[in-house]
């Protein structure tokens, strides 16, 4: 029998997440017809490919614009809003860089990332373990949202009108800081409340 592994993907960080006709063509070579896709709520799709082609397999998703990612304890790949008013306004490079830089990355516990590029915040960045919202020409970087549970709550604001080089530089410092220290299976949102905020950045 051949052994499965599990690969997220999606279209990568766009204009909304979207997949073209081509990109559906090929994820549907690797799913037999009583398979399922499972869509998850950071905006990837969980699929099952055999492991001795997973190098392959990745390499022709790659091809069709489609990003890959592991599955399990990784930093997830950047949630984002739909950048309603252009590339540039909307600062799509930043989010591009920011998950090229931090992606796929070892953590304790699944770390999910969101980005969105004005204050409406459709990219919910404020209930997510690390959220940033870019304010005019600067970002401002918020930890600590949990989406799920009765006791749900937003993030609170870490750092403000960052750069680009400087919000790239301390998100990737807190989770380097999450990986070094977070016990193993420990939630962010759990580790946060057990080293205090001032630890992330000191």
């Amino acid at each position: 029998m051949v052994k499965k592994i599990k690969i997220a993907i999606n279209g990568g960080i766009g204009f909304g997440a979207k997949l073209n006709t081509k990109q559906l063509l090929t994820i549907s070579k690797y799913l037999n017809e009583d398979e399922e896709l499972e869509l998850t709520t950071f905006q990837q799709l969980y699929l099952e490919i055999p492991e001795d082609q997973k190098e392959a397999i990745i390499e022709e998703f790659q091809s069709v614009g489609l990003a890959c990612y592991p599955v399990g304890n990784f930093v997830k790949s950047l949630r984002t809003c739909n950048f309603c008013k252009g590339e540039e306004e909307e600062g799509m490079p930043v989010a591009k860089e920011l998950n090229r830089r931090i992606a796929g990355k070892a953590v304790p516990f699944t770390l999910k990332v969101a980005y969105t590029g004005c204050p409406i915040g459709c990219g919910e960045p404020m209930l997510s373990d690390i959220g940033i919202m870019k304010m005019k020409d600067h970002y401002n970087l918020y930890v600590g949202g949990k989406a799920k549970g009765k006791d749900a709550e937003v993030g609170s604001l870490l750092k403000e009108n960052l750069t680009p080089e400087e919000l790239y530089e301390t998100v990737e410092k807190i989770i380097g800081v999450y990986s070094q220290m977070g016990k193993k299976r420990e939630t962010f949102y759990k580790f946060l409340n057990r080293i205090g905020r001032d630890q992330l950045i000191s």
